[in-house]
């Protein structure tokens, strides 16, 4: 519980380490579309950083082919590649289902959809894990607390900025100006999460 907690709110990728933000300034002008994005984000990160992780373990570190008679073989310099495959994959069969089952939603997040591929939220999400050593069952945990916690700062970026257009902004802090305005007033009460844990 403390895992998922930390990486939903302490160690947000969003409003942390401000992976993703392209996709979070772009797809946060409507509701809608960052409450599906950040579902679709959520079910990418909570499968791929547990695969990501058993692929790593299971075939790129060094001694996972000495059962081969090749104990010496390393080949984790391969995780960024083998991880992005993954999490290719992983957005594919999510653009399949949302057009199958979602068109609405598929037309709404149009490009960005694909762009998630790319999003270093995700990837970020992957080489944390890594960088931290976690097991599997961590991986599992950290996957979907990582992927509630950007869906988290998506939504309710979106939700106040959608107030924002019935506001009185000066006209220098009109659009991106506000928006990064707001992005750093989110990132600080987050920050307070892990203030208040120390």
């Amino acid at each position: 519980m403390e895992l998922f907690l930390s990486s939903v709110f302490e160690q947000n990728l969003a409003l942390s380490f401000f992976l993703g933000i392209c996709t979070f300034l772009a797809v946060s002008r409507k509701f809608e579309t960052a409450l599906g994005l950040g579902i679709a984000l959520i079910f990418v990160q909570a499968i791929s950083v547990p695969v990501n992780h058993l692929i790593f373990e299971g075939l790129l570190v060094e001694g996972t082919w000495s059962w081969l008679g090749l104990p010496e073989v390393d080949l984790s310099f391969l995780k960024l590649l083998s991880f992005i495959g993954v999490i290719a994959a992983m957005v594919q069969i999510i653009e399949m289902a949302l057009e199958r089952y979602i068109p609405p939603l598929h037309r709404a997040l149009g490009i960005y959809l694909p762009l998630v591929t790319v999003n270093c939220a995700i990837l970020g999400g992957s080489l944390f894990m890594v960088e931290r050593k976690y097991t599997l069952g961590e991986s599992v945990i950290y996957g979907l607390g990582g992927g509630v916690g950007w869906a988290l700062a998506i939504i309710t970026f979106a939700a106040i900025r959608e107030r924002l257009k019935y506001s009185d902004i000066p006209k220098g802090l009109q659009g991106l100006g506000i928006a990064f305005f707001v992005t750093g007033l989110m990132s600080l009460a987050f920050a307070a999460f892990s203030a208040g844990g120390a």
